[in-house]
């Protein structure tokens, strides 16, 4: 059993920066790691992933070469560094733990609560 805690989130503006932390009670270092983000009246979306190890990700278009993910296994803790942040970033951030590295939400098992990020414009 893994429980993931959030952390970082807040109220930045527009072309700031922000990192969140995702922390696991567990040992998450067989686990690809993922974040998602939900805004008001939208879908659950992929933000990027990133495998056990660290070396391979992946990232929404929306968000490639501003997200940074990352991991460290010896801490059991996931970041996404996010730069340049724009309004339409906004949502609350998730992060999950899977089997497999997958921009599909539902290849996660495990899921944090969630952190609030408002960019304001």
């Amino acid at each position: 059993q893994v429980q993931l805690v959030e952390s970082g989130g807040g109220l930045v503006q527009a072309g700031g920066s922000l990192r969140l932390s995702c922390a696991a009670s567990g040992r998450i270092s067989s686990y690809a790691m993922g974040w998602f983000r939900l805004a008001p009246g939208k879908q659950r979306e992929f933000v990027a992933a990133i495998n056990w190890s660290g070396g391979s990700t992946d990232y929404q278009d929306s968000v490639k070469g501003r997200f940074t993910i990352s991991r460290d296994n010896a801490k059991n803790t996931v970041y996404l560094q996010m730069n340049s942040l724009k309004p339409e970033d906004t949502a609350v951030y998730y992060c999950a733990a899977g089997r497999v590295r997958s921009a599909n939400w539902y290849e996660y098992t495990y899921w944090g609560q969630g952190t609030q990020v408002t960019v304001s414009s």
